[in-house]
């Protein structure tokens, strides 16, 4: 790329001529190549030129990365034969970003010295390393929340609202109240408790149908009893005298007006 313009193209076409003319490239060696490169490329005074550049401010970093730079200045103290570290590492802070010098400077723990040119080269490529991979991150964090805020921003579905009924609901009718039943004829507690107790026909002490128990032939004696029939024999004779005999209903007479 670098013989591909400018005068290093004029002459690299005036090498080919002479090749074309005498029919032997001029150049038959890489000794000889350097010589013919130094004579037509570099100046007649690389001394001053490189003392009089790093007096001004063109070869400081601006947007150079760091080891763009440092490849730079390194070239430019050794033509200009600086060799103090002191000069060195005044000449490379100079040269170098606002920011990254003052991070240098500044810097709590592990400052370089003055008179040490290694050390800051070294912390200058790696703030510079540091910066660009921030740089990447940053870019990646800020393409990030856009893609989510498309997610965000597109407009979801429109709810289905139910269409509400204007038909009022059906009457409820009311049950009607329970019939109240009629008063009748009150009950005779005494007529149910007495036809409870009754006694069957025959003889309550012996049991036998065939007589009553005036007639029973067997003496009634209590002492023998236990106690579940003299509570039951007791009931029997409460229930006796309590008994009132029912009475044939006879058809009412007439009476005779003749």
């Amino acid at each position: 790329m670098f013989f591909k313009g400018g005068h290093t193209t004029k002459w690299s076409e005036n090498v080919f001529c002479q090749e074309a003319n005498t029919g032997v490239f001029p150049i038959q060696t890489w000794g000889e190549f350097e010589q013919q490169f130094q004579l037509h490329f570099f100046s007649a005074n690389m001394e001053a030129d490189a003392i009089n550049t790093l007096e001004e401010t063109s070869y400081h970093q601006g947007n150079w990365m760091v080891d763009d730079y440092l490849d730079s200045f390194q070239a430019l103290v050794s033509y200009a034969g600086y060799t103090d570290p002191r000069t060195l590492v005044v000449k490379f802070r100079r040269g170098l970003r606002v920011g990254i010098q003052s991070q240098i400077a500044t810097m709590p723990y592990g400052q370089p010295a003055d008179t040490n040119p290694d050390v800051w080269y070294k912390a200058a490529q790696r703030i510079d390393q540091a910066r660009l991979a921030n740089e990447a991150f940053q870019s990646v964090s800020r393409s990030t929340p856009s893609a989510v805020l498309k997610t965000v921003s597109a407009r979801p579905p429109p709810l289905s609202v139910a269409r509400l009924s204007l038909t009022p609901p059906p009457l409820v009718t009311p049950k009607p109240p329970p019939t109240t039943l009629s008063m009748g004829v009150p009950i005779d507690v005494n007529v149910a408790r007495k036809a409870r107790f009754l006694p069957p026909r025959g003889c309550y002490r012996c049991r036998d149908a065939n007589h009553i128990v005036r007639d029973c032939p067997h003496r009634l004696d209590v002492h023998q009893l236990t106690m579940e029939q003299r509570e039951k024999l007791i009931e029997e004779l409460l229930a006796l005298k309590d008994a009132v005999p029912i009475e044939e209903s006879c058809p009412p007479e007439e009476k005779n007006f003749a």
